[in-house]
């Protein structure tokens, strides 16, 4: 007998778990549930109103794996998730693991939809609109690859918090006013009225366009053409590339003088052993060799080197700094000066193994002034922290923490968005702009600069204490 099982279009993770959990209880298999039914000439039974005799348990992070494969839009999603509970359940190997067919094929779902959050929030476009009270109004159309306007929408509720706005899909509309967030049906798109700051942003993104540095396929891979429609710039992109000849020529004739034969060769020869980086990295392998040719921001011209993240690549854990030091930049590894000894130290005190932590920074490069002979540290600024923010973001999405600690206020706002002081923070468990858990701590260095012994002692103690929390959710 088949048993047919109806889920809504809101709340579907908690739906299916509810689902999948009274099926399995009464040992219902696979191939007896009908996740899609249709009205037709076959009747299939409803799940029984109580649960059966069977529990079945599994971890957190399968929990977490099978909410994001259930935002795809497949309509077999439910099937196959159950198929992999229905396995785990039975001790028939690991149904999650790359190796496994079904596992490869749950794995290239979550990270399609992980894509699709991404994008959503970096190609959703908001139009004012005519607000009753003191709280400016928003709308959006944008049309997602997938049903993912539920998990996305926490990252526009957290940055938006002071004002209303609605995003609308074809699946669903999310309202966010007065601080409650609420979702209701989808809808055809609306007719959003034209947008003054519009003309702003258009003239913004014209003056910033490089035409030196035009790679079409990279610009395809990061902003697909079929979001184009709904993004007020992408109209100015072809007049854009009809000019750039004429534009490179003349800042080919504005430039300066040539340097020198010695150091054109040197740069020559620096370039040419530089293996060519992919434009959308699939491996972390190959996003530590992109993240070496790094140009996003100005911080690569003075800095050594990238200095990328070292450590386990499937840590449960993931220690996030400010940026490398001195030492740091000429070593080419993270935390391996003065606050890396002090960071180390509470690790072993703390009994975190090197194999369940990746350590890495919020910026990559080092930021410095010259004073004599010494670099002197200066923070990165916000602009420099969103533009690292892309790297630190691919770190997590192939290392896959289940907790992630921000060292310090830098590492903070890169990690949540939230850039309010960290003593009233400290301790606290918030919602990282990936969707993690991140836990808020004092950056080593802090504790070095401190004046008075008693202080330090204070502060370390605190550093240790958030430390061995952190072990302790990791073992959960």
């Amino acid at each position: 007998m088949t048993y047919a099982v109806r889920l809504p279009t809101r709340d579907v993770f908690a739906a299916w778990r509810s689902a999948a959990r009274r099926a399995i209880s009464h040992r219902i298999a696979p191939a007896d549930l009908d996740w899609a039914p249709q009205d037709g000439l076959f009747s299939a039974r409803a799940l029984p109103d109580d649960d059966g005799p069977h529990q079945a348990r599994v971890s957190k992070d399968f929990l977490r794996f099978a909410k994001s494969v259930l935002w795809h839009r497949a309509p077999e999603r439910f099937d196959l998730m159950y198929q992999a509970l229905w396995r785990l359940d039975s001790g028939a190997g690991d149904p999650t693991s790359q190796a496994d067919p079904l596992g490869r094929r749950l794995q290239l779902m979550a990270k399609s939809v992980g894509r699709d959050i991404h994008k959503m929030h970096a190609f959703v476009r908001f139009r004012e609109l005519p607000a009753p009270g003191p709280r400016r109004r928003f709308a959006a159309w944008f049309e997602p690859e997938h049903l993912t306007l539920e998990p996305a929408s926490s990252f526009f509720a957290k940055r938006f918090a002071d004002m209303d706005w609605a995003i609308f899909t074809p699946d669903l509309s999310a309202h966010f006013t007065d601080g409650a967030l609420d979702f209701h049906q989808g809808q055809p798109r609306p007719d959003l009225p034209d947008d003054a700051s519009e003309a702003l942003w258009g003239t913004y993104f014209t003056n910033i366009f490089n035409p030196a540095r035009i790679k079409l396929q990279a610009m395809r891979s990061e902003m697909p053409k079929k979001y184009w429609h709904n993004m007020p710039e992408t109209r100015l992109i072809p007049a854009m590339l009809r000019d750039a000849e004429r534009r490179v020529r003349q800042m080919h004739e504005a430039a300066g003088s040539m340097p020198d034969l010695g150091a054109q060769n040197i740069s020559a020869r620096y370039r040419a052993a530089m293996p060519a980086a992919p434009d959308l990295p699939e491996t972390l392998e190959q996003a530590e060799a992109a993240a070496a040719q790094c140009r996003r921001c100005n911080l690569c011209e003075a800095a050594t080197q990238t200095v990328w993240g070292r450590g386990a690549p499937d840590a449960a854990l993931m220690i996030v700094g400010e940026q490398p030091g001195d030492h740091e930049d000429l070593a080419g590894v993270p935390f391996v000066g003065p606050a890396g000894q002090v960071l180390h130290r509470a690790m072993a005190e703390a009994r975190l193994a090197t194999d369940q932590v990746w350590l890495t920074n919020a910026v990559k490069h080092f930021k410095f002034a010259p004073r004599g002979k010494q670099r002197m540290h200066k923070s990165p600024d916000g602009p420099e922290i969103a533009q690292c923010r892309w790297w630190l973001g691919l770190e997590l999405a192939f290392i896959k923490p289940r907790l992630t600690v921000a060292l310090g206020a830098t590492a903070a706002a890169a990690l949540t968005g939230d850039t309010s002081p960290l003593a009233a923070r400290r301790g606290a468990i918030e919602t990282g702009l990936h969707g993690g858990p991140v836990l808020i701590a004092w950056h080593p260095s802090y504790i070095l600069r401190l004046p008075h012994v008693a202080d330090k002692d204070r502060v370390y103690s605190e550093l240790l204490h958030d430390l061995q929390h952190a072990h302790q959710l990791i073992q959960h």
